[in-house]
């Protein structure tokens, strides 16, 4: 007897669905109702994927965000959105501008938030970028665009918010990716002026963020200062929309079906990092699902030091005239 192809369809859908919410279950969500009462947050990137949604979070728990985005307009629209997605008026949010790939507008940002705020008590260096490796972009201070925006221009930017990070308690949030396994960081050549094409040039920048997380949390010298990288899991962002073609989200439909996040769930691990209480004394450390993550990469005390000290002296070079 043969039966309707329905038959077939609705229970092969209906276990999909079951391994994916198993799957989901696996995930870490920040579970802690921490309220931040008036605190000051900054979170870069935040008109989109998971920069929007952990703007939206620390509003909605009553903190003062500063939506930081590469153009004000961007910044001003992603407060419109989270406003009409809170159903709420009484968030404190401050659109501002800041271009990562410009040393510049950093610097004219920081400046503006020192003169305008007496503390930081949450920063997340979370935006990002990704290109093909064959297109070789470049910032407007010609570093190697994911080195610059992803690794360098947050370098910088929490140097320059340092002291407003260290009058109280706060955290510093490096959003990485599990991704800086495959990295490496080439002290002869930071800039990768000499790379191939088939060197990964966004996990290198997620490895160096990572660095910079823990020598960071080495160097700080102020007790209310706490550190923390995360990777958000393979979350689905406009992140990689310059590197894959239409093509490859067919390809990659089922696989994304199973391990693909949204960004709400990418959001969860910077968000707990930012708020959980049980975590407040730990500093320097790398987190995923929303608990401690053993990296498989190895790192050395040396690499950290001298790619802070080389990077340092790139942003001295780089901004004599500014």
């Amino acid at each position: 007897m043969a039966f309707p192809l329905s038959y077939y369809i609705l229970p092969t859908f209906l276990l999909l669905f079951i391994i994916r919410k198993v799957r989901e279950s696996k995930w870490g969500k920040c579970k802690n109702n921490v309220q931040l009462d008036g605190k000051t947050a900054i979170v870069t990137g935040a008109n989109s994927g998971i920069g929007f949604e952990i703007a939206r979070e620390l509003a909605q728990r009553k903190a003062h965000v500063i939506v930081a985005c590469r153009t004000l307009e961007k910044a001003r629209e992603a407060c419109l959105q989270i406003h009409a997605k809170l159903k709420s008026d009484q968030a404190v949010l401050i659109p501002m501008e800041v271009n990562l790939a410009s040393l510049k507008s950093i610097k004219n940002f920081a400046e503006e938030v020192n003169k305008n705020h007496e503390e930081i008590n949450i920063l997340v260096n979370n935006a990002g970028v990704s290109f093909p490796n064959s297109q070789r972009m470049l910032t407007e201070d010609k570093f190697e665009i994911h080195f610059g925006v992803n690794y360098l221009a947050h370098f910088y930017l929490t140097s320059l918010l340092l002291k407003l990070l260290s009058i109280a308690p706060s955290r510093v949030i490096v959003v990485a990716s599990s991704l800086h396994e495959r990295g490496e960081i080439n002290l002869s050549d930071l800039n990768h002026l000499h790379s191939t094409k088939k060197t990964n040039l966004y996990a290198n920048s997620k490895l160096a963020n990572v660095y910079f997380a823990q020598e960071l949390a080495r160097r700080i010298e102020s007790n209310h200062v706490r550190v923390y990288a995360c990777c958000p899991g393979w979350v689905y962002t406009g992140l990689f929309r310059h590197s894959l073609k239409w093509y490859h989200y067919i390809l990659i439909a089922p696989v994304a079906f199973f391990f693909m996040r949204s960004a709400k769930q990418g959001a969860q691990t910077p968000i707990y990092c930012a708020t959980e209480s049980s975590i407040e004394n730990e500093t320097g450390l790398l987190y995923r699902d929303c608990k401690p993550y053993n990296s498989k990469a190895i790192f050395y005390d040396n690499v950290g030091i001298k790619l802070w000290e080389q990077s340092q002296q790139m942003i001295n070079d780089a901004t004599k005239e500014l």
